[in-house]
């Protein structure tokens, strides 16, 4: 596995847990897909990219693993790895940590497709795009969406 391109931090918010005392399975997404948009930002491919160049990925599978708990007001850090990227495809990983604990909670991988948005069909990532997935260092991104 490749080293860790970006590390994402939240929390785990009231409406994030159900019935049974514990986040929500579909929140354990939202936290990933949170972890994606950092991702994004530090390779350039993020919001930005799609409003100046009308190109976007699509997240076209994944895969995810349940592995603990989290319950409300965990803090959670999700590291993301990029596993692979080609001319029109982005593979990676995400692994989501409980912070106080260490343990992995959760794990997913994605496989996602570069998009022209004007046609809505896969496409070729421009020149100035592809070194960045290659040789990413790690960041920490605090942001919130």
């Amino acid at each position: 596995m490749s080293t860790y391109v970006v590390e994402y931090e939240d929390v785990v918010r009231p409406e994030w847990i159900d019935s049974n005392g514990h986040m929500n399975l579909a929140y354990y997404v939202v936290v990933f897909d949170l972890a994606t948009d950092a991702l994004y930002r530090v390779l350039a491919i993020g919001d930005d990219y799609r409003e100046a160049t009308g190109n976007s990925c699509f997240t076209a599978e994944t895969h995810t693993l349940y592995e603990r708990e989290v319950h409300l007001g965990d803090k959670l850090l999700v590291r993301t790895s990029l596993l692979g990227a080609d001319s029109k495809r982005l593979h990676y990983f995400h692994e989501m940590f409980h912070v106080e604990s260490g343990a992995r909670s959760a794990a997913q991988e994605l496989m996602a497709l570069h998009i022209d948005m004007r046609v809505r069909r896969v496409a070729p990532f421009p020149p100035d795009r592809k070194a960045p997935a290659a040789g990413s260092r790690c960041q920490r991104d605090n942001s919130r969406a």
